[in-house]
């Protein structure tokens, strides 16, 4: 079991109804690399419930949170009523190896994601550490519908300030807008769809691949970018695609 730190709730910000950021804040959650997950919870030592959520920021004295609402869940609805004030535990220690340090270097860095998927996306770019490494980063962000995009500000802020280097492509499945993609990410990576909005080439030579979100996404994805040889990236077995299943 985790061992818990006591945290306040600073800031929640509703971006549509069920999807909300939960800034907290806690001096004690030791440091922690961009992409990893603490646990959240409520409740007395023997009425706990908790679970695994990513970090959507840098370690730091807040922290945020990326949460869907899971109607009928154990944690979610309680903390989807939490405002500022409000008391909730995390955990001591960060797990999970979805970082920049277990990736290899390429030219272009692909942030693909859906859903929640995002928030270890922007953990890391609230970094130095992408835009040192990497000459060129493209995010992918699908969601069902327009309301459900998240972080579109700041992500479109990184685009105006980076000279061309970063890209944000956005994508719909159950509406279509002008402004963004319409389909499912991986029938947009096969029709040339997210190399056409990037304006850059994805394969093994030149570009290392991040997946987070939807099991049948990454399932796909993997399909797909084998298709292009491109493999798992593992230590023994260096490749261009990193996921980390929850």
């Amino acid at each position: 079991m985790p061992k818990w730190c006591p945290a306040t709730v600073t800031a929640r910000k509703i971006w549509t109804e069920g999807l909300f950021t939960l800034t907290i804040a806690s001096d004690l959650v030791l440091p922690f690399e961009p992409g990893q997950f603490l646990h959240l919870a409520l409740g007395d030592e023997a009425n706990r419930v908790n679970r695994p959520y990513s970090v959507a920021s840098p370690h730091g004295p807040e922290l945020d949170f990326f949460i869907v609402l899971v109607e009928g869940g154990g944690l979610t609805p309680r903390l989807w009523e939490l405002s500022p004030g409000d008391s909730v535990d995390v955990s001591e220690r960060a797990a999970g190896s979805f970082t920049l340090g277990k990736t290899p270097d390429a030219e272009t860095l692909w942030l693909v994601s859906t859903g929640t998927g995002l928030a270890p996306y922007i953990a890391m770019l609230r970094t130095s550490q992408p835009w040192v490494r990497y000459q060129k980063i493209v995010v992918v962000h699908g969601v069902r519908q327009l309301a459900d995009l998240a972080y579109t500000d700041e992500l479109n802020k990184f685009e105006s300030e980076s000279n061309g280097r970063f890209k944000l492509i956005q994508s719909l499945t159950r509406e279509k807008t002008a402004s963004v993609l319409h389909g499912r990410i991986p029938d947009l990576l096969e029709s040339g769809a997210l190399e056409n909005a990037a304006g850059t080439s994805l394969n093994r030579d030149n570009s290392v691949v991040m997946l987070c979100g939807n099991p049948a996404m990454l399932d796909e994805m993997e399909l797909k970018l084998g298709q292009r040889e491109m493999t798992k990236h593992r230590t023994r077995s260096p490749g261009q695609i990193v996921l980390e299943r929850y």
